[in-house]
């Protein structure tokens, strides 16, 4: 695990609770692609597979680790929300799974970049692919928004 990885492992695992139960772990991390991978085992349902629930977790935290390294990158502090998602599961995941986050639009990038520092508020759409056994099983779509120090309550205190 690079020192990227690492660190936005420990920061999910201390600020989002849910993270360390799904078994998150962090296998990349960089300004272009977030890797998350989580066990079948402490996300298993009644049917032996995957839960939905996990697996939407799993990815939507993919989603909003990329958002959230890009943005301490770039050095611009703001506070980040989920506004709305949608889940396709293709087939039942059977074993360790994974979800993969890719910036599709550099453009997209930018042009949230410049309204968040022009209105202090910005959306961005992101997607994540959900992998398990080396195939896709599924895909995430989320709208995420940043709110500019300035609108948003600050941070709570490090647990």
């Amino acid at each position: 695990m690079d020192g990227s990885a690492g660190a936005l492992e420990r920061y999910l695992r201390a600020r989002i609770p849910l993270a360390a139960s799904l078994g998150v772990r962090v296998a990349e991390a960089n300004l272009e692609r977030v890797r998350l991978s989580a066990p079948l085992a402490a996300n298993i349902n009644h049917s032996g597979t995957v839960f939905g629930g996990s697996a939407a977790a799993v990815a939507t935290l993919a989603a909003w680790s990329l958002l959230h390294l890009r943005l301490a990158t770039a050095c611009i502090s703001a506070r980040t929300v989920i506004q709305r998602s949608r889940m396709e599961y293709d087939r039942p995941m059977t074993e360790d799974f994974e979800a993969h986050c890719r910036l599709e639009d550099p453009q997209a990038w930018d042009r949230f970049t410049g309204l968040l520092a022009r209105r202090g508020r910005a959306r961005l759409p992101l997607q994540a692919t959900l992998f398990c056994a080396g195939q896709s099983v599924g895909r995430f779509e989320g709208e995420f928004v940043a709110l500019g120090a300035a609108h948003a309550p600050p941070d709570p205190p490090e647990p």
